[in-house]
């Protein structure tokens, strides 16, 4: 171990933290009508390509997307030029509590895409994390389908399982799912409103139990490592600011998506309609990591067999949990060079 450099990390440490948190300078282009969303737009020389628009998961806060300096994909996409959107939701309070899933299919994510395509006068290169691209594919297949599609290019998905039976963590459940029909759960969700935050990122970091038992230990051997003490810094202050899930979309992922796993079969009803995934007909890249145990290589790679309608799906693994394979160390040299080459690939000659 360098003893100088562990020194200078305690030091570091001691005075305010190793990582550098300063969010990427962006600007206010535009807030949906009934203030449910906001769009920014990172600010940069946008010199090449199409504008790339990040689409969160609920209960995760924006900054995921730029979580610390050197290893933020919003200054990687930025610095490769491109013109780079975020639609953010903020925390979700009691009065958010009857906001289903359909408000983000047929809302808010149309509504950004729509804002960006004006904003850049181009086409959209849409990418969403987790939940955030559940709620894409579902956006582009329903617009589709009803015959108004979006003016998309394409779509990224990262970590979004499609497959619930797939998921380890909790194919255990499923069965006293279904003999109780979620109703002692879903007796609290609609009494409290939401899924709490501080329960969110109790889960989140439960997922993780044998590295957050292991953090210690982590710290210790690696104290001279300045760039891995600045990644559990910044996951660390992620983990501090989870947000909140509206009841109604809580009770959504429980009974449509884990007790009866129905995006699996490649639909999944809404507002009383069905949206098949077969609808998306843009090019697709999905990206599944390979130590992800909220959404195992499975469970996302199902995804694969269900976009038919798309001219071309990519996927991609890459190491990593459901952090780490989108703004991990080694998402620097996976995940994001797979992403510039699906992008370069479908951006549109001069």
């Amino acid at each position: 171990m360098d003893l100088l450099a562990a020194a200078a990390n305690l030091v570091g440490k001691a005075t305010g933290g190793v990582a550098d948190l300063r969010r990427m300078p962006r600007e206010r282009v535009a807030v949906r009508a009934d203030g449910s969303a906001v769009l920014h737009r990172y600010e940069g020389t946008a010199t090449a390509g199409e504008p790339v628009l990040l689409v969160p998961p609920l209960g995760a806060p924006d900054f995921a997307y730029d979580l610390r300096r050197g290893c933020s994909l919003v200054e990687h996409l930025v610095g490769t030029g491109r013109p780079v959107y975020l639609v953010d939701y903020g925390p979700m309070s009691f009065t958010d509590r009857r906001r289903g899933m359909e408000h983000w299919v047929d809302g808010i994510v149309p509504w950004a895409v729509e804002q960006v395509a004006a904003d850049a006068s181009a086409q959209v290169n849409v990418l969403g994390w987790s939940l955030g691209g559940i709620f894409c594919m579902l956006a582009v297949a329903g617009a589709a389908d009803a015959g108004k599609p979006l003016p998309v290019r394409t779509l990224t998905v990262v970590a979004s399982p499609v497959d619930i039976a797939a998921v380890p963590l909790v194919a255990p459940l499923r069965p006293l799912a279904a003999v109780t029909g979620g109703r002692g759960l879903s007796a609290v969700y609609q009494l409290i409103g939401s899924f709490p935050a501080p329960i969110v990122s109790v889960a989140f970091q439960l997922t993780a139990v044998d590295r957050l038992v292991t953090k210690p230990l982590t710290v210790l051997s690696r104290l001279d490592d300045r760039d891995c003490l600045a990644q559990i810094e910044a996951v660390d202050h992620l983990m501090r600011n989870m947000h909140a899930y509206p009841g109604r979309v809580f009770g959504q992922i429980y009974h449509l998506l884990l007790r009866n796993n129905d995006l699996a079969d490649g639909t999944l009803a809404l507002r009383g309609r069905e949206i098949p995934l077969s609808a998306v007909d843009v090019p697709v890249l999905v990206v599944a990591g390979r130590r992800d145990v909220i959404a195992p290589l499975a469970s996302v790679e199902k995804a694969v067999t269900l976009l038919t309608g798309a001219p071309e799906v990519r996927f991609e693994t890459a190491p990593g949990g459901h952090l780490g394979v989108l703004t991990g160390r080694d998402a620097r040299t996976t995940t994001w060079p797979a992403l510039d080459a699906f992008l370069k690939h479908h951006t549109p000659a001069a």
